[in-house]
């Protein structure tokens, strides 16, 4: 799967951007530092100002490719979701049972992630920490059903259609399979946050998985 997603572009609404960073090398550099910068130091903490210093060029150069940090996060944070949907198309592909599809794709989308060196631009370790703790933030906005009538989510709304007709194959007669896919996307980010920072508020661990968890929580409630 490795060698496959090395040839692989992840494809992004260009409403968000101004210019795709893929196309040059300081685009895609804008990108790396622009990952960990944010890991660094928060979303609300991280300026392009900031991250022209990192790259060594002008906060101009920045905007040449992004109009602001809020649609820069909304890349990135696609970019992540459209990386997790070719990782579940993969694993999935050649499973033919029903039940052991959806364990297999709710494993894929809830697990701890490990930089997998796919994109040498791309720090995935680092981005999934941005998603847990920042995802929220591109659409918590009033501009939110405007943007989502640009596509500006569409990544994201595919992914949760692909786990929701997953769902729908082990039991069509489940009558939530739209709100149960949501559920553990959005849950799984919420349960790793937890893990990390409020351990009593979960009890997902270094030894009980959110992905233990959603798996456990989607069997009994298909098979109830």
């Amino acid at each position: 799967m490795d060698e496959l997603l090395r040839n692989l572009k992840i494809t992004i609404n260009d409403n968000v951007y101004l210019k795709d960073p893929e196309s040059s090398s300081l685009g895609r550099r804008i990108v790396e530092h622009g990952i960990l910068l944010i890991n660094d130091l928060g979303f609300d903490n991280f300026t392009f100002k900031k991250l022209g210093e990192r790259i060594e060029s002008n906060e101009s150069s920045v905007y040449r490719y992004f109009e602001n940090k809020h649609k820069f996060l909304i890349y990135l944070t696609n970019w992540y979701w459209g990386w997790k949907e070719y990782q579940l198309a993969f694993a999935t592909a050649n499973i033919h049972d029903p039940k052991e599809k959806l364990e297999q794709a709710i494993e894929i989308l809830t697990r701890e992630v490990e930089e997998d060196h796919s994109f040498n631009h791309i720090n995935e370790v680092a981005l999934n920490k941005i998603v847990i703790n920042e995802y929220s933030k591109s659409y918590l906005t009033k501009e939110v059903d405007d943007e989502n009538k640009e596509g500006y989510f569409v990544i994201y709304k595919r992914l949760t259609t692909r786990l929701k007709e997953m769902i729908a194959d082990v039991n069509e007669g489940y009558p939530y399979p739209a709100s149960l896919a949501s559920t553990i996307l959005a849950g799984s980010l919420h349960q790793h946050f937890l893990k990390d920072h409020f351990t009593s508020l979960t009890d997902c661990s270094k030894k009980t998985s959110p992905s233990q968890y959603f798996i456990h929580l989607t069997s009994n409630l298909l098979n109830s």
